[in-house]
């Protein structure tokens, strides 16, 4: 009897050690993610802008499915491709960049459809206000990279927040909605 106890713990420990080493930590990669954001322009067109600067890690075990990420973005690094725009985005009226010069996402809940993830689960903090923040991937997939020899996973994430959670309320007695869709292409590096 004593020896079929020490024979399930050691398959318990050996299980566990299995499982646990699915678990892998991995690092923003900077040329492959992107931070974009969309808000409809009175109806009329779309303005959209990006963040050039970002980090981040993101731990994940498939096996497990369970999964962490942080992602910090420099907000005087947001790019419309019109350096007028720029300068009013960073402003106090809306980013207030000077004041807050970083936003950041933080997640610790990954919801699985079969072996992909289909939405992270977290809070993003802005202008020093935190709210809930879900973000729905509709792409998401891990591959051996040839370039950097290592495993990448990644996907893009769409989501939509009410910037008034966060005080910025700038445009809205002019029609501007108080909803942004954000998008995030993301790809994280094995480390």
């Amino acid at each position: 009897m004593r020896l079929s106890f020490i024979s399930a713990a050691a398959g318990a420990v050996l299980l566990a050690s299995t499982v646990s080493a699915q678990a892998a930590s991995y690092a923003i990669d900077p040329s492959h993610t992107y931070v974009t954001f969309e808000i409809s322009h009175y109806g009329t067109s779309t303005n959209r802008g990006r963040f050039d600067k970002k980090e981040g890690t993101v731990e994940l075990d498939r096996a497990a499915k369970t999964g962490k990420v942080e992602i910090v973005v420099d907000t005087t690094s947001i790019n419309s491709g019109f350096v007028p725009f720029n300068k009013h985005l960073q402003s106090p009226e809306l980013f207030n960049a000077e004041k807050f010069p970083t936003m950041k996402f933080v997640a610790d809940k990954f919801v699985f459809n079969g072996d992909k993830v289909s939405e992270v689960v977290g809070s993003l903090t802005l202008l020093g206000k935190t709210n809930p923040l879900t973000l729905k991937a509709t792409n998401f997939n891990c591959y051996d990279n040839p370039m950097v020899k290592r495993e990448v996973c990644g996907g893009d994430f769409e989501g939509t927040l009410d910037r008034t959670q966060y005080g910025m309320n700038y445009g809205l007695d002019w029609g501007f909605p108080k909803n942004v869709h954000l998008v995030v292409q993301v790809e994280a590096v094995k480390q």
